[in-house]
């Protein structure tokens, strides 16, 4: 594994690293089997692509189907860009008996040279890891693993929306979910100030888009709320002034953040959110460079009680249910 990932281009912008397992799970011979059971989901409470296959993973009833495994949100003081299973007993996975998430990406390829990534899907049977594709991962629990859903449970992934849920799922990756990447891992002037223009376009785009609809495609939840949902959770405590995303807060625009909160307050959402994790991770431990210093200063704020403060939300569905059913 290289020291420093190469993800800096020769203009000063951040091109995130390809997934290296992408095999996705389904019923074909070459698609990787969906087995209750067998497969355990690893993941860090700080990381914003892990937390949206928590979150799915919870609304739809697969915790008895995938176990998870979590990571500190402190990257461990060590040669390379890793995560670490130091809040375990004996900083071990207690299944995978792992110390770090590397362990799994290394037995599956001894040659593999990239950052380990969560979440990562571990086939508990050879301990490799099989599935690091964070894009798909939730459709597949939406879809391929259907039959492990709990009775009545959600559909957050309906046939005649995919296309529409498709398109915002890529645009929302690359201007607002990676947008703030683009602009806290940014090495020149001009590539931050491309990056932070184009996010806050989308932001203000979707100010308006929730204006007069409860979620991002109506009355109900979907895979598309989940996924901007992450980034909205994480922008004032860490990306507004960790990533210099600051034209302004989330909470000064009212319609996200109404949003924001609304999610907040649905099981599987709030209740999978840890912003000290959060805090911790971004501000006082190291990202995708090991030799960045760390501040060890932790930030008080934000003030957490507003989360849980009236939305309103609810006079722009026409339905008492945020999930179809």
């Amino acid at each position: 594994m290289s020291d420093k990932p190469k993800e800096i281009s020769q203009d000063g912008s951040f091109k995130r690293q390809t997934n290296r397992f992408t095999t996705p799970f389904g019923k074909k011979e070459e698609h990787l089997p969906v087995e209750a059971g067998r497969y355990r989901l690893l993941w860090s409470p700080a990381c914003p692509w892990a937390h949206r296959a928590v979150i799915v993973r919870k609304v739809l009833g697969l915790e008895d189907a995938i176990s998870l495994g979590s990571t500190s949100p402190m990257r461990p003081n060590i040669d390379r860009v890793d995560w670490e299973f130091s809040l375990d007993e004996k900083n071990l996975d207690p299944e995978l008996g792992i110390q770090y998430v590397s362990e799994v990406y290394y037995k599956a390829d001894p040659d593999y040279s990239g950052r380990p990534t969560v979440p990562v899907m571990v086939d508990t049977t050879t301990n490799k890891a099989v599935n690091n594709d964070y894009f798909n991962l939730t459709n597949y629990y939406e879809v391929e693993w259907s039959d492990h859903h709990k009775d009545n449970a959600p559909d957050l992934y309906p046939e005649e929306l995919r296309e529409e849920i498709d398109e915002w799922s890529d645009a929302i990756f690359h201007d607002i979910n990676n947008g703030v990447y683009k602009c806290g891992f940014a090495h020149s002037q001009e590539a931050y100030e491309a990056a932070f223009d184009t996010l806050f376009a989308r932001l203000d785009e979707l100010e308006e888009r929730l204006s007069n609809q409860r979620f991002m495609h109506g009355d109900f939840i979907t895979d598309t709320d989940v996924r901007l949902y992450t980034t909205l959770a994480r922008f004032d405590a860490a990306y507004y002034n960790g990533f210099n995303t600051n034209r302004n807060l989330i909470r000064e625009m009212p319609n996200l953040w109404g949003y924001a909160r609304d999610l907040y307050q649905t099981e599987g959402f709030g209740d999978t959110t840890d912003f000290d994790s959060i805090k911790r991770h971004y501000h006082v431990s190291i990202t995708i460079n090991p030799d960045k210093a760390e501040t060890n200063i932790l930030p008080k704020g934000p003030d957490l009680a507003p989360w849980e403060e009236s939305h309103d939300r609810e006079r722009l569905s026409s339905s008492t249910d945020k999930f179809r059913r």
